[in-house]
């Protein structure tokens, strides 16, 4: 096996441990593949930008590491506001659930709207910057000259994880034609999305 390979594998393997962890863009993607709304586009939006931000880490993670901290603090009250908002959203959502529906063009979410979102719940985590650029940025660094290689694997490994959580949701979509089960998923996305927020905010403060 050679070491390109190796390198490759490294980066897939440190990339799916990092992005598989329950998130608010992981649940926002469940949610659109259980709704089977602009799925292509939002796996495209996800998968796009962590390749972005794990070329980003790989060709410059020091200088990154060294000026992040200067704007951490903005960083993290931004992602709190957008994360407590869209926290009341969902709850507001599990109070008035309704089951996938035949037709849905009446409460179908406009494509732009998602995109927005979508990106919003990306480069509005500070995590994102922490996770994918410095850490992914440092251990790709180990790599040398083979650390493109580990980019590869990553931003691969990012592909691989949002094409399964967006198009595999839809085999879930039997147990969520009763509104009940959405209750209980936008209620779990309104917790997560409210832990995720409040703890931005405490540390921002």
């Amino acid at each position: 096996m050679t070491t390109g390979l190796l390198a490759a594998l490294a980066g897939l393997g440190l990339g799916l441990s990092l992005i598989v962890a329950i998130g608010a863009q992981n649940a926002f993607v469940l949610r659109q593949g259980l709704r089977l709304e602009h799925v292509s586009a939002v796996v495209a939006v996800c998968a796009v930008s962590d390749a972005v931000l794990i070329l980003a880490g790989v060709a410059g993670g020091s200088w990154l590491s060294a000026r992040l901290p200067d704007a951490i603090t903005a960083i993290r009250l931004a992602g709190a506001a957008f994360l407590l908002g869209y926290a009341a959203l969902a709850a507001r959502r599990a109070l008035h659930p309704a089951a996938i529906a035949v037709d849905t063009r009446g409460t179908r979410t406009g494509l732009l709207a998602t995109v927005v979102t979508c990106l919003a719940l990306t480069w509005l985590n500070p995590h994102v910057y922490l996770d994918t650029v410095l850490l992914l940025g440092s251990v790709a660094d180990s790599h040398g000259t083979w650390r493109w290689w580990f980019a590869v694997g990553a931003a691969v490994g990012s592909v691989i994880w949002f094409c399964a959580l967006g198009y595999g949701a839809r085999l879930l979509r039997p147990l969520f034609a009763r509104p009940a089960a959405w209750r209980v998923l936008d209620s779990a996305i309104a917790v997560v999305m409210a832990v995720l927020g409040l703890g931005l905010l405490t540390s921002a403060l």
